[in-house]
């Protein structure tokens, strides 16, 4: 195509299954990568994509509406397509064109056990999203448990087989990448797919039979939910839709009728229309291809090259129209293979004017016109019965009877393509011999119905007011393709004619017309696929099978015409320039090198008569023994090299084998072989001469390199042998010099080791002279202190009881002070308008308090449910307490009888050893002793005692009794117990400390004072030292040998117990407390007193009383003044402190008296 500027054809064709899809896609592959340019961008977008990545992305669209699985093959193609590729001047791929041929539409509505419908159905079954789904209206609850694609009707019938290439989720992912690299947008995507589910959702409407108004039995849609979901999905009408399937029009003289459809007919209408619409969808799916991959301008495309995909021949148990179209392009395909292989030979060998013979080849031009011939063929009688009123298969088959075989017996037709015997004739069976073999087809199959194809008015309607662009879009490709005007009747009418709907076989007879035109107006190239074998399995061949294929497709015929013709031809000039090379010898006088001048079949002819003549030479020289070895004296250097080669067989092929038209030389294969065996050998000798020379020239290059690098290898290893021996000089005197230092290091070391060793022995005896006299102070210094604390303890006893005596004495006088003031109505007086005061100073205090009532809301909310938490974990922390005590217990009882255990086995031991003693000393006496010696012995001889009560040991004549053995694994187990529970009680105990450090903190926010974390920590207790703190609260006096009264902030190492200050919020430590935690109440107190005017009502508080003195012992070394905060006024209070009380048991408080806090041991009260 390159050379010649002329367009090329490749037809492929092959059984169903043998591969020509595949065949298709390889020949694509290689021309579209042949003509597409280099490509500058790597960017993966539509405008960057290469025609060749276009086209190529077409076949995964076609091939998933196009294509099914048969009982043959995975992926057969259920359509034809012829695929022009375009290319310019330069050779660069401009664009394709698409054109197809007969959709299998009839597989949309059946397709036999073990088959599939087309891959898009499944593709989309299998391979949507869940989102997808929702919006197709693919429930998987209404299949009853079946898959979707066994579940739909036209896509169950074969029991939707998986397949075994490729997954069909795989599948929808390769189409839809492929609809947008055609520049589809993902809106156009989904309708055409929304459009695929339609027509499943309309292959599952059923009817039901209901009686009209003139009692006739009418379809009526059985589930109105299922037409609903196929309209929105198709884009149609839905009372339109409902009327397509149930009604149809009948148009006689103008007038329309309206007829309504049985539930049986409503089937087939629903079929139809599906069928119309899937073939529409297809064909603009085909246009949208096209309108992508094609040429802008048909003035740029200098050649072409076409590849014919079309179906293979078939031969099933019942064939029908389908296959009737497909076997009659097989039968095209082959009247052309025979006229271009073996008419065209034949053709041009007259036309060079050649000795030839000519070869008989099956011609199957009678099958053809048995076919396809007007007015008697079968297709035409077929379209002749369908233009009858009337028509049916029947009346089809039985003309066809009465024009093949009209004569009565007879079965075959003149010409032998046609026949039918009488069983098949009552069957409406008819026979067609093609060229790969007889055919039976059933007319009753629907051959009219199929044929006509016409769209029903309802369905016209229905897809012309569409609301869906996309169908009224889809519809009008399909009425371009089956309406048109014929020649004859616009020749008739001028023009004017109404368009006139051609059938099926019609259409197809010009698309095949026209791709033949088209195939003759280029140079046809033809790959036979063939099929090892039915079963589609791998390593497996039929030689049967392969030998049927090879005869039927003419391949046979075709070798044989090659073998008998003259296979090679060459121009006279190309056959010169190729072969006057094997006569480098002869001298140009005899035989030019040069064609000027010269006839060019002359010239050929004498170069043939010189071969053999050189080659009867040789022959006649090997037969006569001449040394034709190269050490012959005289040859020249290439003659030498020709020899040393491995010589080809001498020419001596018959003259005959060749013969010279009148522009071309036609070889036979051997006399091709001969010549072409010497070219080479020719070409080798003079490449080996060539390289000779090129060798000698590198090795002499490279003599001169590797000579200047001896030299250069020389002179540096002269100079390293020199530095070498310089090296060497100077590691002698390295040597020396590291030989002294060795030495002096040994010897450092030595003295090193002899030194340590002298030390640690010092220090040693001294360490242990030193430990013997700190002993010895220490001894010391623990007597003086225990007399000392002796001294202390007597002189704190007799100061405690000192201070009692003292205490009693004042408190006496001062109650009878308090008696005799009570007496004293001046003094009443006084402290009465003392009371009216505080009363009034009490009314203002409540009136700002009333403020921070709505804080305190909130704050006592939160302290609620801090309290609750509180109270949960104080029963955890009970439980585990109480848990952990009954494991102790258990531990401790298992340790006491571990122990008594050891001392029984002991005890054991000690009997059983001074038994053996005694057996051995009686052992040892030589004579037995007197019966009286015996007696008395067993008379002292003890009883065997009794084991005493509570398991107390045994003495040495008791008996040894067998207690139960203690298992140590289970005491260990128990003591792990303990410590598991041990580290839950601290945690528990951890949280029952965070929650009140809140609660501290929230009551103190109350009372409007902030707390830092300090005075937090300090007001609490370690959860490590609340042991038994909850249960009791005890007072201990504070001496001055427990408590360090620095200022230091450690913390006490007492257990404190904890009670609740309700006035405060405080979390308070009632007994002895470190005087840090003393400071931190102090600190707290000051800050309240600061906010409150009047100090003489600070007893409305509430302290708690041990708070008290613990807050006066811990400040009382500081001053005096310090404890004015706690003096009280005396003067409103009745003689035995009865008020007081009152108010602090109305704080609903468990606190002590005022007495017991004056009576106190350890508090230094001030009565001022």
């Amino acid at each position: 195509m390159a050379e010649q500027r002329k367009s090329q054809s490749i037809l492929i064709s092959g059984e169903s299954g043998a591969g020509k899809t595949e065949s298709t896609k390889i020949v694509m592959l290689y021309l579209t990568t042949l003509g597409s340019p280099m490509k500058d961008s790597d960017e993966p977008g539509l405008e960057d994509m290469s025609v060749m990545e276009r086209v190529l992305q077409s076949n995964p669209i076609l091939e998933a509406f196009g294509n099914a699985k048969t009982l043959r093959n995975d992926n057969s193609s259920r359509f034809g397509k012829f695929i022009e590729l375009g290319f310019s001047r330069s050779g660069t791929l401009l664009g394709a064109k698409v054109q197809t041929y007969l959709l299998e539409k009839v597989r949309l509505a059946f397709h036999a056990s073990g088959e599939r419908n087309y891959h898009i159905f499944y593709q989309v079954l299998r391979g949507a999203t869940e989102e997808q789904k929702k919006k197709y209206d693919f429930h998987d609850g209404l299949t009853g448990g079946l898959e979707l694609a066994n579940y739909f009707h036209f896509t169950g019938q074969g029991g939707a087989p998986q397949l075994r290439e490729f997954t069909d989720e795989e599948g929808l992912s390769y189409t839809v990448k492929a609809m947008k690299s055609m520049g589809w947008d993902d809106e156009k995507v989904d309708k055409v797919l929304a459009v695929t589910a339609g027509l499943m959702h309309l292959g599952q409407i059923q009817f039901n039979a209901e009686e009209n108004e003139g009692g006739q039995e009418v379809a009526a849609v059985a589930d109105i939910k299922t037409l609903n979901s196929a309209a929105r999905l198709l884009g149609v009408d839905v009372d339109k839709l409902k009327v397509a399937l149930t009604e149809r029009i009948l148009v006689t003289r103008g007038d329309a009728i309206t007829i309504q459809l049985s539930p049986n007919k409503a089937m087939d209408a629903r079929d139809s229309l599906a069928k119309t619409l899937y073939g529409a969808l297809f064909l603009w799916i085909v246009d949208q291809v096209n309108i992508c991959i094609g040429w802008e301008d048909d003035s740029e495309v200098r050649s072409s090259t076409g590849v014919l995909d079309i179906f293979g021949f078939e031969c099933f148990a019942i064939n029908s129209f389908e296959q009737l179209c497909i076997n009659f392009t097989n039968e095209a395909l082959q009247q052309q293979f025979n006229k271009f292989i073996f008419k065209m030979e034949q053709a041009e060998y007259e036309s060079e004017e050649i000795n030839w013979a000519f070869i008989a080849f099956p011609d199957n031009q009678d099958c053809l016109d048995t076919i396809q011939q007007k007015k008697i063929g079968i297709l035409a009688i077929l379209d002749d019965e369908c233009r009858l009123p009337k028509g049916s298969d029947k009346n089809f088959a039985e003309r066809l009877y009465k024009n093949f075989i009209p004569n009565t017996g007879q079965v075959e037709s003149e010409n032998t393509r046609f026949s039918a015997k009488p069983v098949q004739k009552s069957r409406s069976i008819f026979c067609v011999r093609h060229f790969a073999g007889v055919v039976q087809y059933t007319a009753v199959t629907g051959f009219m119905e199929k044929n006509k194809d016409e769209i029903p008015l309802t369905a016209k309607n229905l897809f012309e007011t569409a609301p869906s662009e996309l169908i009224r879009d889809v519809f009008a490709c399909q009425v371009r393709e089956t309406e048109g005007m014929n020649d004859s009747s616009k020749a008739a009418t001028g023009g004017g004619a109404t368009p006139k709907s051609k059938t099926v076989g019609q259409q197809f007879k010009e698309q095949l017309a026209n791709l033949m035109i088209a195939v003759e107006k280029t140079e046809p190239h033809y790959i036979r696929c063939l099929k090892p074998n039915d079963a589609s399995k791998p390593n497996l061949l039929t030689r049967k099978r392969l030998t049927e294929q090879l005869r039927y497709g003419g391949v046979l015929e075709a070798v044989r015409v090659a073998r008998m013709g003259y296979p090679v031809r060459l121009g006279h000039s190309a056959f010169y320039q190729r072969y006057r090379m094997l006569l480098p010898s002869v001298p140009d006088q005899i035989l030019p090198w040069s064609m000027d001048g010269g006839g060019a079949q002359k010239l050929c002819i004498k170069l043939v008569d010189v071969l053999l003549e050189e080659g009867a030479k040789h022959i006649k020289a090997l037969a006569e023994g001449v040394d034709m070895s190269p050490n012959v004296p005289g040859l020249t250097r290439a003659e030498k090299i020709r020899r040393m080669q491995r010589q080809p067989a001498p020419i001596g092929f018959p003259k005959s084998d060749t013969q010279l038209g009148l522009s071309k030389v036609f070889m036979r294969k051997p006399a091709h072989d001969a010549l072409e065996s010497h070219r080479v050998f020719h070409q080798h000798a003079s490449a080996t001469f060539m390289q000779c020379w090129i060798k000698g020239m590198q090795q002499r290059r490279r003599f001169l390199l590797w000579s200047d690098a001896a030299l250069m290898a020389q002179r540096w290893y002269r100079g390293c042998t020199g530095r070498a021996r310089w090296w060497r000089l100077r590691e002698a005197v390295a040597n020396q010099l590291l030989t002294n230092n060795l030495r002096m290091q040994i010897h450092r070391k030595k003295y090193n080791c002899m030194r340590r060793g002298t030390v640690q022995l010092q220090a040693a005896y001294r360490g242990h002279a030193m430990r013997r006299v700190l002993a010895t102070i220490k001894i010391q210094s623990m007597s003086r202190m225990c007399k000392r604390r002796s001294i202390y303890r007597r002189l704190k006893s007799a100061t405690i009881a000192l201070q009692c005596a003292l205490r009693c004495k004042m408190a006496k006088k001062v109650l009878h002070s308090f008696k005799g003031e009570q007496k004293d109505i001046g003094k009443l007086k006084q402290n009465n308008d003392k009371l009216k005061l505080e009363m009034a100073s009490l009314k203002a205090m409540l009136q700002a308090q009333a403020k921070g009532d709505a804080n305190k809301k909130e704050n006592t909310e939160a302290i609620n449910a801090k309290q609750q938490i509180i109270s949960k974990l104080e029963k955890r922390v009970a439980e585990l307490e109480a848990e952990l005590e009954r494991e102790k217990a258990i531990v401790q009882k298992l340790e006491q009888d571990m122990e008594t255990q050891k001392k029984r086995t002991a005890l054991q031991l000690e009997l059983l050893q001074k038994q053996s003693e005694k057996m051995q000393r009686n052992l040892l006496l030589t004579a037995p002793a007197s019966p009286k010696s015996h007696s008395s012995h067993s008379a002292r001889s003890p009883k065997p005692a009794s084991r005493t009560r509570g398991g107390a040991p045994l003495s040495p004549g008791e008996n040894v009794v067998i207690h139960e053995v203690v298992n140590p694994e289970l005491l260990v187990e128990h003591k792990a117990m303990v410590a598991q529970l041990e580290q839950e009680l601290e945690k528990e105990r951890k949280f029952r400390n965070d929650a009140d450090s809140e609660i501290i903190k929230l009551r103190a926010a109350m009372s409007g004072v902030n707390l830092n974390e300090s005075d937090v920590a300090a007001l609490l207790v370690s959860p490590s030292k609340t042991q038994d703190s909850f249960s009791q609260p005890r007072l201990e006096p504070m001496h001055e040998s427990q408590e360090s009264y620095s200022d230091s902030d450690d913390e006490d190492e007492g257990p404190p117990s904890l009670s609740w200050s309700t006035s405060l919020g405080l979390y308070l430590c009632p007994e002895t407390c470190h005087r840090t935690r003393a400071l931190a109440i102090f600190r707290l107190y000051s800050s309240l007193l600061s906010m409150i005017k009047y100090r003489h009502i600070f007893l409305l508080l509430a302290f708690n009383a041990v708070t008290l003195c613990s807050v006066a012992f811990a400040l009382r070394r500081r001053s005096a003044s310090m404890l004015a905060m706690f003096t009280l006024d005396w003067s409103f209070m009745c003689d035995d402190g009865s008020c007081v009380d009152s108010i602090l048991a109305d704080s609903s408080l468990n606190l002590m008296s005022l007495n017991d806090f004056i009576d106190h041991d350890d508090i230094f009260v001030d009565q001022n």
